[in-house]
């Protein structure tokens, strides 16, 4: 259908519900349109470094973010509007039903094209109203389809010429597939159940509803029974960045506008001489000597900057040594500055190994949207960037812009000290730790062998742990809902370790200074932390799990559980994977393998 029945918001738009997404509105159950049919688009979001890495992934010479179409609530404007289309087209009969006398309740099972302005007219001409059957065919590229019920039901060729009544019968309370059964009046009767085998539906037609009726590709897939509100039905592709200026782009700039002075520049102390001169001195007005030294002799050289990924840019930006990044402006994309360390702090021992807190007072976020997956997510990687071998389902037939938001916050840095990290992950009794959630990893890679996740080290298992119990501390008393607080974890061993945890609002409700207070007072809060991640209310059978056990399988967990660790999927850069609390407290199962051991 593209008539507008319904309203999301613009981040729901991109976060969860995109392109190739099924959704229920009020009166239809629809699947959104691609972004063919998207118009107008939104305001265009400028973003040159999220661009670059976007265009490098889709292999895109040019490509513009926009955001999702605007309500304009303007009737003298034109319509705004993301089509959508119907879908599931089958539907389940609500009133015509029977029950026979072992209970079984059947409702007929029927297609669009037999009903009438939305309802089925029964054998008494009574209009009865339906609902979407709530099982229909898919793969893992993300193709997607109607179930053909009558080829299932006549075991794909057998009487398949019959176009007899079908009815859906529930043999129990549960839902469950193995208590439903499709049945021809015809006689023939067929177990939901048997969708779970692989052949049971067919190979994939390659559909691709969303990009426009009929609109297909070629796929060797086999199709999966999909539950259309299932958690795995959508799994958007998402990439963001925090927009921060960029300090070496203005030393390249600068030094390029002063090239006739520098060029026969060789060491500090030419560099030193050449400062004196007027002009040279205000276009080289407040940089680093020794960085301007880096880009002179590189340009020499005729060397490019070496590519770096979205959260090294954003670390060296963090770890400068300036008590100021940014310039406070009211209207400025990112401003922050060190926090001062106050002399109580060095008394704390669980306070040594934070060398420097930066109170972030605004930054700005941009996430794109850039495909999506059925079945399996493929979430960025631990330095923020997408696989590039992922088949992702196309957001549009000819992709020349993507879907993509802006949210402003604030937020709080935590770096820490290099050497005690990498001192802790070398001691034996964390590698034996490390080695069991290895294990676990292994198991969960038997069951995803097209993922081409990697097992991230324990110094991000560290720090994402840290994080997620922090996040659960500050939300009770910063102001801010869980849901609206995010992470950024950087172990980048080279460059160095910290937590970025911020807001993300696209209204000034994120700007509201609840957690730049909270680094103000990050020794309460640490310490809290700390203390509740020694106990869980599920223990000892949290710290006992292993990640192996197929029986509970999570395989991606140590000492780690929705009682204490796990948060709002939408606050984790990792969907809640890759936590163990061992690795930071003392537990009621591990006594050794803690980084904070005071």
């Amino acid at each position: 259908m593209n008539k507008p029945h319904g309203q999301l918001r613009q981040s729901q738009v991109v976060t969860t519900f995109g392109p190739g997404a099924m959704l229920d509105l009020p009166r239809y159950s629809v699947i959104i349109g691609g972004l063919d049919f998207w118009s107008p688009k939104g305001e265009k979001i400028d973003e040159p470094r999220l661009v670059e890495k976007l265009m490098q992934l889709l292999n895109r010479k040019t490509l513009t973010l926009y955001e999702p179409p605007p309500d304009l609530d303007d009737p003298t404007q034109p319509l705004s509007r993301i089509v959508c289309w119907q879908f599931p087209e089958w539907f389940i009969v609500q009133e015509n039903e029977a029950k026979s006398e072992s209970q079984i309740r059947s409702r007929r099972l029927v297609h669009r094209k037999t009903l009438h302005k939305g309802k089925y007219v029964n054998d008494d001409h009574v209009k009865c109203a339906v609902v979407p059957i709530r099982f229909v065919r898919a793969c893992r590229f993300g193709h997607i389809g109607d179930i053909d019920w009558r080829s299932f039901v006549h075991h794909a060729g057998q009487n398949k010429e019959c176009h007899r009544p079908l009815w859906l019968d529930e043999m129990g309370t549960s839902g469950d597939l193995s208590e439903l059964r499709v049945r021809c009046e015809c006689g023939e009767i067929r177990n939901l159940g048997e969708m779970k085998q692989m052949q049971a539906l067919g190979q994939c037609d390659g559909r691709r509803p969303w990009l426009g009726v009929g609109t297909s590709e070629s796929c060797s897939e086999s199709n999966r029974l999909l539950i259309r509100t299932a958690s795995n039905a959508y799994f958007p592709q998402l990439m963001s960045v925090i927009s921060l200026p960029d300090h070496e782009e203005a030393i390249t700039e600068s030094v390029s506008k002063a090239w006739d002075f520098l060029e026969n520049v060789e060491n500090l102390e030419d560099l030193q001489q050449e400062l004196k001169k007027t002009k040279v001195k205000e276009l080289l007005k407040g940089l680093d000597e020794e960085a301007i030294l880096k880009v002179i002799l590189s340009r020499r050289r005729g060397e490019s900057a070496p590519e770096k990924s979205i959260k090294q840019v954003e670390l060296e930006l963090l770890l400068s040594s300036q008590d100021e990044i940014g310039h406070d402006r009211p209207d400025g994309i990112f401003y922050a500055r060190k926090c001062p360390w106050k002399a109580a702090w060095n008394n704390l021992a669980f306070m040594t190994p934070i060398e420097r807190i930066i109170l972030v007072h605004r930054l700005r976020e941009v996430t794109a949207q850039v495909g999506f997956t059925r079945f399996e997510a493929s979430s960025p990687d631990t330095n923020g960037e997408l696989e590039m071998g992922v088949r992702r389902a196309e957001l549009g037939n000819e992709v020349d812009w993507l879907p993509a938001i802006e949210n402003r916050g604030e937020g709080v840095f935590l770096q820490f000290n290099r050497q005690r990290i990498d001192d802790w992950a070398k001691q034996k009794v964390v590698q034996d730790r490390v080695k069991i959630l290895e294990k676990g990893f292994r198991c969960w890679q038997k069951e995803h062998r097209d993922s081409k996740r990697m097992f991230p080290p324990v110094s991000y298992i560290l720090l994402h742990t840290l994080s997620h119990i922090l996040m659960t501390t500050i939300t009770l008393e910063c102001g801010y809902p869980s849901s609206s607080l995010r992470e950024r974890i950087y172990a980048i061993p080279d460059i160095g370790y910290g937590i970025l945890l911020y807001t993300g609002s696209s209204d000034s409700e994120g700007t509201l200074g609840g957690i730049v207070e909270v680094g103000r007072k990050i020794d309460r809060y640490l310490l809290s932390a700390l203390e509740k991640a020694k106990l869980c209310s599920h223990d000892p059978v949290c710290t006992q799990h292993l990640p192996e056990n197929t029986y509970e399988r999570r395989f991606l967990h140590g000492a780690a559980c929705h009682a204490c660790l796990l948060v709002s999927e939408t606050s984790c850069e990792m969907g809640n994977d890759f936590l163990d609390r061992s690795l930071l407290v003392p537990t009621v199962e591990a006594q050794e393998t803690e980084f904070f051991k005071e």
